[in-house]
């Protein structure tokens, strides 16, 4: 089947940086974008397995993204993973409503999204 692919969108160069290097270790064949619109393009040329998508990010927030992926016909399929600060039930709500598969609250630790990529991702 090949790896899996995996864009990690964060408009923070640390956090990118990080989930990169985690990402490449545990085999995942890694893209990154820094905010909403480049998170488009490159979802729509790399056609990943997974998005991890901060929310709060300049042109187009995660929602906005998120919303638009669910209405392309090839990217309906694509798990979107929410990564916020905000951890608030009117958030979460907010996020699965736009059609995130799963939310995660900043900060996490590395083994934590792992197991949560690995659930959504399924075998």
């Amino acid at each position: 089947m090949g790896k899996r692919k995996i864009l990690a969108v964060d408009d923070e160069p640390n956090i990118l940086l990080s989930l990169e290097f985690i990402l490449e270790e545990e085999g995942y064949d890694v893209y990154t974008a820094r905010d909403g619109d480049e998170a488009l393009e490159v979802a729509a040329s790399a056609r990943p397995d997974l998005i991890l998508l901060d929310v709060a990010m300049p042109r187009k927030d995660g929602y906005e993204v998120c919303r638009r992926l669910r209405e392309s016909p090839g990217m309906k399929d694509v798990k979107v993973v929410m990564l916020t600060a905000k951890g608030q039930p009117l958030e979460k709500k907010k996020g699965v409503e736009v059609g995130a598969d799963l939310y995660v609250t900043k900060p996490f630790g590395a083994a934590e999204l792992l197991e949560k990529i690995r659930t959504v991702l399924g075998p």
